[in-house]
């Protein structure tokens, strides 16, 4: 059986996380918290757009993210003129919680793994995180396999309970690339979160985990995004990642 893991497409201007309840919910469940000032408005950095410049790419040009938890590395990648994704900056992790694995249940405090999608309403320029994105944990294949969680999320400062914290400064260039590229049209944005790089040489040290096999359905995508700089188009067939083509 065959799904599409995407996200309808929401509009930019409606509100997130506004209720009161569903603030508590985000504090009891996830990374959220009461709200504070929106930030989302705030312009890139003028140091931003230089850096921008002269990597041939457009402020609100198509985005993707990477994520890897053993090297605690955020990377933004930017779609150059070209055509093809060129890496715009790598960005520390500053924490996240958990092992190598992907989260499983609600209170394992295991920062996700897999492939999520990002629309423009899971943008949270209110978080007490300084600014926050909602990864959509859990996506179609963590649903297929039972597994629980919600508001895992990118976010500001230096702590998580199942999220990755950036710190204020690096989500603040994170955060606003996203939106605009969002902004200008890509419906979502990709969020690929692996173990490790997924070299040969890595795989073969973690081969005895009891990850592996799952593991082993996420390096498809990440050897097709090495080798074509493309966004590689990922769907669930049979409880299993799948990349098409």
């Amino acid at each position: 059986m065959r799904h599409r893991l995407s996200l309808r497409p929401r509009t930019l201007l409606r509100a997130l996380l506004a209720p009161a309840a569903i603030a508590v919910a985000i504090a009891l469940a996830g990374c959220g918290g009461a709200p504070t000032v929106s930030r989302d408005m705030q312009p890139l950095s003028e140091r931003v757009l230089a850096e921008l410049k002269a990597k041939r790419m457009e402020k609100d040009s198509p985005i993707l993210v990477r994520i890897f938890k053993e090297e605690s590395e955020l990377e933004v990648w930017k779609q150059d003129d070209s055509g093809r994704f060129a890496l715009f900056r790598s960005y520390p992790i500053c924490r996240f919680s958990g092992e190598l694995g992907p989260k499983i249940k609600t209170g394992d405090r295991q920062a996700p793994e897999g492939f999520y999608q990002v629309a423009a309403g899971q943008l949270n320029p209110n978080s007490r995180h300084h600014l926050s994105f909602n990864l959509g944990f859990p996506n179609g294949f963590d649903r297929a396999h039972g597994r629980t969680g919600s508001f895992l999320m990118v976010h500001g400062g230096c702590s998580s309970v199942g999220c990755y914290a950036m710190t204020d400064p690096a989500v603040d260039d994170i955060y606003r690339l996203v939106a605009a590229a969002l902004g200008n049209g890509q419906a979502s944005i990709e969020v690929h979160a692996f173990p490790f790089r997924m070299t040969p040489a890595n795989m073969t040290s973690h081969a005895s985990s009891r990850w592996i096999d799952f593991w082993n359905d996420l390096k498809p995508a990440y050897d097709r995004f090495e080798k074509e700089r493309q966004i590689p188009a990922v769907d669930l067939v049979d409880r299993r990642y799948v990349v098409k083509g």
